[in-house]
């Protein structure tokens, strides 16, 4: 199940919701400011980043520059803490399912949350337009 990470106000997030909506990819919705993310969900979500913390936190964000604290020096245990207190640190929206992780929204890089015969069905579809 596709679980997916927002804050209803983000244009980028509405992009997502519309998208797995058009595509029929059922989804677990979570208001990040109304349903805070457990430390679980947090963990996952770190571990499926490539680069840790500069993968889902905003570092340009306001409530991050006034924070002013160097999230290379926290523990996971810290960060999860200072996320849970603080959600709007985090970049979004953030997709993911038991393997994929995308942090904020490409129309491209989505489509890896299609199942694979959708994916096939797409691509003949695509290389049969092109030969014509």
């Amino acid at each position: 199940m596709v679980e997916l990470y927002l804050s209803p106000s983000c244009t980028s997030c509405r992009k997502a919701r519309t998208w797995l909506n058009d595509h029929k990819i059922e989804f677990n919705e979570h208001n990040i400011f109304t349903q805070s993310l457990s430390p679980e969900a947090l963990r996952n979500i770190l571990s499926k980043t490539e680069n840790g913390t500069d993968d889902i936190i905003s570092m340009r964000s306001k409530i991050f520059q006034k924070l002013e604290v160097d999230v290379d020096s926290l523990s996971v245990d810290e960060l999860i803490d200072l996320i849970e207190k603080n959600p709007s640190l985090l970049r979004r929206p953030i997709i993911l399912d038991d393997k994929r992780l995308q942090i904020g929204f490409n129309e491209d890089d989505i489509r890896v949350f299609l199942p694979r015969d959708y994916r096939r069905v797409e691509m003949k579809t695509s290389k049969d337009a092109v030969n014509d």
